[in-house]
C-alpha cells in the first residue's frame, strides 16, 4: 500500500478509491468492479463512493443498469490530488532519475495496470527516445528500492515507438514526459 497516503487518509479503501481513478482519470469503474479488484466488501466500496461523490471529487454516469464513478475533472483540487496519487507511486522521481542519467528522453509513457489506475506493484514504463541502455538496469534496480515497486521498462528510438504504437493502442498508455518537461497524466488513446 502507499504509506504516504494511508497517513494522510486513513480509509484504506479510499486510498484505493482514489488511487484507482485518480491515476488515469480518463478510465471510469463500477461498485462491483472495484469491489472485486480490491477484494473487499461493496458496502466499503460504496461507501467511499457516496462520500467521494458527495465531496465532488467522483462524478457518476449511468449506463445500463451500472453506475460508473470517474474522477472529477471540474472539481477545484483535482489537480493537486492527481498530483500527490502520482507522488505517492513515485512516477515523479522515475521520470526525474530517468532523464537525468539516461540519455535523451523524448517521451516516457505509462503503460499496463498502472496505466488503468491498478496499483499492483509492477510499473511498465515505455521510454522513447536515445535511452543508455546499459545505465538503465542500475537506475531501475535503484528506483525500486526507492519506491518500493517493481519497475519494467521497453526503451526503443522514436521511429521504432512511431511503428510499434498501434501494439499499445488498445490498451491505455499515459504520457509522463514529452519533449522536456513532465505532463499531467493523460490517455493517449483518446
Amino acid at each position: 500500500m502507499i504509506p504516504i497516503l494511508n497517513s494522510l487518509i486513513t480509509s484504506k479503501t479510499r486510498v484505493k478509491v482514489l488511487m484507482r481513478l485518480f491515476l488515469n482519470p480518463d478510465r471510469n469503474a463500477y461498485l462491483r468492479e472495484l469491489a472485486d479488484e480490491f477484494k473487499i466488501s461493496t458496502s466499503l466500496v460504496s461507501e467511499e463512493l457516496k462520500q467521494l461523490k458527495k465531496a465532488g471529487f467522483l462524478e457518476s454516469e449511468k449506463n445500463g443498469r451500472q453506475l460508473y464513478f470517474r474522477a472529477n475533472r471540474q472539481h477545484p483540487l483535482f489537480s493537486e490530488l492527481s498530483s500527490i496519487v502520482r507522488k505517492a507511486l513515485g512516477m515523479d522521481k522515475i521520470i526525474d532519475s530517468i532523464v537525468e542519467r539516461l540519455g535523451n528522453l523524448e517521451m516516457a509513457y505509462l503503460v499496463g495496470d498502472y496505466a488503468e489506475g491498478k496499483d499492483t506493484g509492477i510499473i511498465d514504463l515505455v521510454l522513447v527516445g536515445d535511452i543508455y541502455q546499459t545505465d538503465l538496469f542500475d537506475l531501475v534496480t535503484k528506483t525500486e528500492k526507492h519506491i518500493g515497486r517493481k519497475i519494467r521498462t521497453l526503451a526503443v528510438g522514436c521511429e521504432e515507438f512511431a511503428s510499434m504504437k498501434q501494439l499499445f493502442s488498445k490498451k491505455p498508455m499515459l504520457l509522463l514526459w514529452e519533449n522536456g518537461k513532465q505532463s499531467g497524466l493523460f490517455d493517449c488513446n483518446d
